[in-house]
């Protein structure tokens, strides 16, 4: 059974910024009508890496968000599945107790992106010396859509000036760009060059992790389960092999998975933001999607069942991936993106 929970007001808070990318520069805090992706998509080649980062989270984490925005049943909120959970160990270190994984308890401040691997390689802290710049699934995963400026629990992680964090993945088609996640809630690939340290105006600043590698990136994660539907055996989630809509509403998106009979099941719905990315793949662009398992993917926007924080109902806005680049941002409700739906999600 579906659950369902009474709908709760959502507290008005400051736009936030979403990360975009832009293939001849970038645009640092996107405003949240113009969360659309660069204008030379079509221009692009499809280009997809023979080996992606190896998996090393235990479960994927759910966003955070659990104030309601909609009586539709179907929004993030509806569902608790790998609630965030982290201890702090009192040694300027935190313990994701959902991935396994250890952060540090402040970022180090503003530095380049080479700096930021090399600072993270040397780093002694906890009494452990294998210390890195984390992927960007990694560090995506202690966003917190249900939080503002920073998207992150600073009852946990302490609070900086950081406007973005550096993950290690530069993009897989100009590598003058690297990935980071950004204080709004966003990701997305950035030139290298925006930062104070390499010459430009905004602060990258970096938080290491550590933490072992639980699958090996050179053997498939994904089967195909012959039905129209392929598992992904790092989270343990079912998708859609092939989209359910090509230009639905949020609301109208929430309707259809949340009513899909598909394969044998009847427990679909729309993906959280933290299960759509992790999807998304920093190896691949123009769709930036294992095309081997999910063929056919459009290189276009898809809905999240996640709301942006400081919107509400049919007048808000909804976070969303763009499968051109990978891009994490937001549209209005009302706009028309793809859709595809999602079940399960207990790890193997």
């Amino acid at each position: 059974m579906k659950p369902k929970f009474s709908s709760v007001a959502l507290s008005l808070s400051a736009i936030l910024v979403a990360s975009c990318q832009a293939p001849h520069g970038s645009v640092a805090a996107k405003p949240a009508h113009s969360p659309h992706a660069p204008a030379d998509h079509a221009a692009a080649p499809h280009v997809q890496a023979a080996h992606e980062a190896p998996w090393t989270m235990k479960k994927l984490p759910d966003t955070g968000q659990t104030t309601h925005n909609t009586d539709t049943p179907g929004e993030d909120s509806f569902y608790s599945i790998n609630s965030p959970s982290f201890k702090v160990n009192g040694d300027g270190t935190v313990t994701d107790q959902v991935t396994g994984l250890q952060w540090q308890q402040a970022d180090n401040g503003e530095m380049s992106w080479d700096s930021g691997i090399t600072f993270c390689k040397s780093l002694k802290l906890s009494g452990k010396s294998d210390w890195r710049l984390p992927y960007i699934q990694e560090l995506f995963s202690i966003q917190n859509q249900g939080k503002n400026f920073p998207s992150l629990d600073t009852d946990v992680f302490t609070k900086s000036d950081a406007e973005y964090w550096w993950a290690i993945e530069q993009r897989v088609d100009r590598d003058q760009f690297a990935w980071a996640t950004n204080a709004g809630g966003g990701a997305g690939a950035h030139p290298k060059n925006e930062t104070i340290s390499s010459g430009g105006k905004l602060k990258y600043n970096v938080r290491c992790v550590r933490g072992s590698e639980l699958g090996d990136s050179k053997t498939p994660h994904y089967t195909d389960n012959g039905d129209g539907t392929i598992t992904d055996h790092r989270t343990g989630l079912v998708w859609q092999k092939a989209e359910g809509l090509e230009a639905a509403t949020w609301e109208e998106a929430l309707v259809y998975a949340n009513d899909l009979v598909f394969a044998g099941h009847d427990d679909w719905r729309l993906p959280n933001l933290k299960e759509l990315q992790s999807i998304s793949t920093a190896y691949a662009v123009k769709p930036a999607i294992d095309s081997t398992f999910f063929p056919g993917t459009a290189s276009a926007l898809y809905w999240s069942s996640t709301s942006l924080l400081a919107r509400r109902g049919n007048g808000g806005q909804a976070w969303n991936i763009d499968f051109n680049y990978g891009v994490v941002s937001y549209n209005p409700k009302v706009d028309k993106l793809h859709v595809r739906a999602v079940r399960g999600g207990t790890s193997k």
